[in-house]
Parts: C-alpha cells; structure tokens; sequence
C-alpha cells in the first residue's frame, strides 16, 4: 500500500474510532440521567478549590502554570488536586497545591489490576470530597465525563470544564472546546481565578529540589563522569507503541551526538522499559551510554536540568526536561504538537514529525490494528533528529 493509501485508510478508520459505541451510548444515556437527578448542595469551604486531572506525568505537568496563575492571584485559596496516583509524585514539590488527593481514575491505569466499577468508585470518591467540602472545582481535561460527574455528586456548587456532551450537563460554567496547546487550554479554565496572561508570558517550571541536585551530582561522580562535562539524555519509551522509534535510529543518532558533543549519552526511562534501553545500547558503537536507572521524578527533573539536551517521542519526559527549562527534540506521531509540544521557546524546544498525511489523527492506541500500518514515528529520519538536535544545542549554546 503507497503512502497515501495509507493514509486515506488510517483517517478513516480514526474517524470510525471516535464514533461512540453502543457502550458508550448507553453509559452517555445513563449519564444524561444521572445529571437530571437532584443533589444536596455540600456548603463547602468558600475558599477551597479542586482541580481534578487523570493524567499522567506530561498532562498533568501542562496544568501547573494555571495552578500557580491561581495561587499568585488568591494567595488565600486552597488549592487540592484530584490526580492518578501514577501523578501525585510529580505534583509534590508544588508548594501552590496544598493538598493532592490520589484515586484510580478508570481507564487510566496502565497496569492490569482489578479495579472497582467506574459508577460505585464515583460515588465513593464523591463521598470523600464532600467531607472534606469545596466550594469549586475545576475539570482539566475536556472530555473527563468521571471528574464531572464526580463534582456534581459531591455537591461542589461551581462545577468548570469544557462544552463536550457527555461532561456539560454536570458543569455550571461550561467553555466551548477550542484546540490550542493544552498550557492555553488550562490557563482559560481557571480564568476566572487569574490574571489575564499572553502565551509568551506563561511559563512551565518543575521545582527542583536541593536533596535532588545533589543526589544527581553523586550520581555523575559514580558514572565517573566530570561534573561539566556534556550530557544529553535520551528518553526512548513512551506510553504508547505508535510513538516509539527504531532502536538502531536511536542508537545511530546516539552515536553521531556523542562524538559531535563529546557528550556522555544517559538513556532514561522507566523499569518496564529496560529491554528496549539495551536493545538502543546493543547497536551503539561508541562506549558512551550510560543508564540510569531508578530515578524518582524530582531527580529525573534534577538530571535533565544539568543536560545540554533531552530527546525523546512525545512523552511526559520531554514536558519534565521542558519545565527545567532544558532544550528537548520531541518526536511526534499521533498527538498534536500544536496541543502537546513541549511547552516554551520553540527555538529551544524542536518537534519531528512525518509528513504522512493522516498525522495527526489524534488516535494514540492502534492495539488492535498491525503497527506497520501506523509509521508516522518510524519514518522519522535519523537526519531530522540530528538537525533538529544541533539547532537545539546551538541556541543552549548561545
């Protein structure tokens, strides 16, 4: 199949993806239902905010700038986030956000643990967030029908979020969706509790720790590396096999940077992820890999601010690398990078892509389809990623 069959197959059968099923028209049935039944108000502390956000690192990284937007201007407020436990680590060091509050949300665990029913953990969790007493809350993803219904149930009396059907019926402020980086889109949900702010003007930053810096610095004394010497990592896994690219691409890209750079290459990356790191190493040439392994995200941050570069698909690791304020090269797929790129100066921070024409299609899982089928990473060339690099390193340079 040519490439542009291809890609007139993959815009279809994404268009077809984002039809509902009958599951989903029947849960969207019994949703219209549940907005229509009445509940008791909590009377919940008046200067206490919720923001509920399910994501995983690199989306819920994207809503800080509007949380701190928040604190600066109503130093007052209390501001609790509803996240993944997969999340809660990433948000400690925040001290804007005065208490995170942890569940599963449904459909974003990554691991295969039984789980409670979405409709019994609703209402579970509403229970809890009714004790504790909100007067608003705030839903960071446009199509969070849980986080919504969840506000409602607990009687939260100023319910924001996006005009998407399945979520607006439970909202008091509903916002028409516009597609604008996800940074924008979050900074106009809280509008309401912040200054008004121009996009250059809105700045990502992870608050990294001293304890962490210092760990970063042992750790560089252990791999025998000088303490200014070059680094660049590269963080090869995502969460998703359509934006993972060759492992011999990698491995030749780390190659020709280390030698142009006289850069040490430290390959990044999670457990699970460990056989694909050594498979990358494997077809290397040069002896200037390092891994490192088991590194809390407040000492990953720590890392990625002493490197020259961070490179890697779209993954939380490049928004992480970004909020350190450290050039990155992310390699998009499937997302957006008009909604997703890692947020700053895009003279430090470049994104790849393919020119294939289905991309974006915005559909980040193709379990069930052959994954030759889905190139738009794996087309990516070595080229691209070293140009993309050397403009990157030059502007660090500078």
């Amino acid at each position: 199949m040519d490439r542009e069959s291809l890609a007139r197959r993959n815009a279809r059968m994404a268009e077809l993806l984002r039809r509902p099923t009958a599951k989903q028209r029947l849960r969207n049935s019994l949703l219209a239902a549940a907005a229509r039944t009445p509940v008791i108000p909590s009377g919940g502390n008046s200067q206490r905010l919720l923001i509920i956000r399910p994501d995983h690192l690199g989306d819920v990284l994207l809503c800080t700038p509007a949380i701190q937007a928040i604190k600066r201007r109503h130093p007052q407020t209390s501001i609790h986030v509803l996240c993944g436990e997969w999340s809660a680590e990433a948000l400690a060091n925040y001290s804007e956000i005065d208490r995170v509050l942890t569940v599963v949300f449904p459909g974003f665990q990554r691991e295969n643990k039984p789980l409670k029913g979405p409709w019994r953990l609703a209402l579970e969790t509403a229970r809890l967030l009714r004790q504790i007493g909100y007067a608003s809350a705030i839903i960071m993803r446009p199509d969070h029908w849980w986080g919504a219904l969840v506000a409602y149930l607990a009687g939260i009396k100023e319910r924001v979020g996006y005009d998407i059907s399945n979520v607006a019926p439970f909202l008091t402020t509903a916002y028409s969706f516009e597609r604008r980086h996800a940074v924008e889109q979050n900074m106009r949900l809280a509008g309401g509790w912040t200054d008004k702010m121009r996009p250059g003007d809105i700045q990502l930053r992870y608050p990294v720790q001293a304890a962490d810096r210092d760990f970063i610095e042992g750790r560089l004394r252990a791999w025998n590396l000088p303490l200014d010497g070059t680094l660049i990592c590269i963080h090869p896994g995502s969460g998703r096999v359509s934006k993972i690219w060759r492992a011999e691409n990698w491995a030749a890209a780390a190659d020709e940077l280390s030698s142009r750079y006289d850069a040490a290459i430290v390959y990044t990356g999670t457990a699970a992820e460990s056989n694909m790191r050594a498979e990358i190493i494997a077809h290397m040439k040069t002896d200037s890999a390092i891994i490192a392994r088991a590194t809390s995200i407040g000492q990953l941050a720590a890392l990625y601010e002493r490197s020259a570069a961070v490179l890697g698909p779209d993954s939380g690791a490049m928004h992480l690398a970004a909020a350190t304020h450290t050039p990155t090269v992310a390699l998009f797929g499937p997302a957006d990078p008009g909604e997703f790129a890692p947020w700053g100066d895009p003279r430090r921070h470049l994104v790849v892509s393919s020119d294939i024409g289905c991309r974006p299609c915005r559909i980040l899982d193709w379990q069930h389809d052959e994954p030759s089928f889905h190139p738009c990473v794996r087309e990516i060339s070595i080229k691209q990623v070293l140009e993309a690099t050397t403009r990157a390193l030059s502007d660090f340079a500078n």
